[in-house]
């Protein structure tokens, strides 16, 4: 078997010219981090940025557990209340214009166990969840997905609400994706299939091509291109073909997509879920989806850095500068390295997306 076997075609080599659609302008946007490989609930914020709440101290004053026998002490601090890191992201997004909301899960996590735990210790309104988007197939973001679609369902059931959850996919899922080292293939664990995911309790709708939803208050960006010379996918990158019984190189991830809303008065705020596509590909084409009028404020997720190499990271920070957006939430995958260069050559902008956290934009 030869493991560095290329891909057998280029899945950009067809790419139309990039649609502009609608996205309406939301008053006001609230994240809830369920899942991420960070956590602090001590640093605040960077002043001017976003409001976050989430500390040890918030935490504390929302507990139940209260105090009659300690003096004036009123509340006790629980570490059982705290959330928990994991290696994978999943952020609950709410969006409000005037007196109507929208709400959509990005990603579940690598895991069911944790997913409902954090949930349980944030206590989110799980009922409200209208859409969940899972932004490519990776067993990190994906692992808690039907135990998410479960809960949500079983809140929806509490309070009469009828509605289906549709649950955004791209069409192309990996029966495996793996990892090549020297001499071996890591095969990593599979992402549940179509069927599963229906038989959870969701919608599934394929899409693999950019559309809004949920009154356009949402834009879910299809496929990215690859634009930069330095942003070059997932090194080492696997995918098993049963047909052939064999690995091929995957290390584009075609089907990462990012997730955008439109803050009035802001700007566009971009989910990213890895950036296997490079977080630079992924700010570009959101600004070239809303017709490349439309300011960035924020990137949240994964960048994608970890095992960068230091041009790679300068080369990223050097041009996620010149898109200029005001709060960068570097989380999952980004690395220490990349948080340290956005500090250093953007100061003021960064904000880590640390578990736990309550975000308002």
């Amino acid at each position: 078997m030869d493991i560095l076997k290329p891909i057998r075609h280029d899945p950009f080599s067809d790419v139309e010219e990039t649609p502009t659609l609608n996205l309406e302008e939301v008053d006001s946007l609230e994240a809830i981090v369920i899942i991420d490989n960070e956590l602090d609930p001590l640093s605040p914020a960077a002043p001017d940025t976003v409001q976050v709440v989430g500390n040890l101290a918030t935490i504390a004053m929302g507990s139940k557990h209260t105090l009659t026998d300690r003096g004036v002490a009123c509340k006790e601090l629980r570490l059982e209340d705290v959330c928990c890191a994991a290696h994978g992201l999943s952020i609950l997004l709410t969006a409000t214009k005037g007196d109507k909301k929208h709400c959509i899960l990005f990603d579940a996590g690598p895991e069911e166990e944790v997913w409902e735990r954090n949930v349980k210790r944030l206590g989110p309104n799980l009922s409200s969840v209208e859409v969940v988007h899972l932004s490519h197939w990776h067993r990190d973001h994906s692992g808690g997905l039907l135990r998410a679609i479960r809960m949500i369902n079983d809140a929806k059931r509490a309070e009469n609400r009828s509605e289906d959850l549709v649950a955004d996919l791209h069409p192309d899922r990996p029966v495996y994706r793996g990892i090549a080292i020297p001499e071996h293939i890591i095969s990593l664990e599979a992402d549940p299939r179509f069927e599963e995911i229906e038989s959870a309790g969701a919608v599934v709708e394929k899409h693999s091509g950019p559309h809004t939803v949920l009154d356009d208050f949402f834009l879910i960006s299809g496929e990215i291109p690859r634009v930069t010379p330095y942003e070059t996918g997932l090194r080492n990158a696997m995918r098993y073909d049963p047909d052939e019984n064999d690995w091929f190189s995957d290390e584009l991830i075609v089907d990462e997509r990012s997730l955008i809303c439109n803050l009035e008065g802001k700007g566009l705020v971009v989910f990213t879920g890895c950036s296997h596509a490079g977080v630079v590909n992924t700010t570009k084409h959101a600004v070239q989806l809303t017709g490349g009028t439309v300011p960035v404020h924020a990137v949240v997720g994964g960048f994608h850095l970890a095992m960068s190499q230091a041009d790679q990271i300068e080369s990223t920070i050097a041009d996620l500068k010149r898109l200029d957006p005001a709060v960068l939430m570097p989380g999952h995958c980004s690395g220490w390295r990349a948080k340290f260069a956005i500090e250093k050559h953007m100061p003021g902008s960064l904000v880590p997306c640390t578990v736990g956290s309550r975000i308002t934009f």
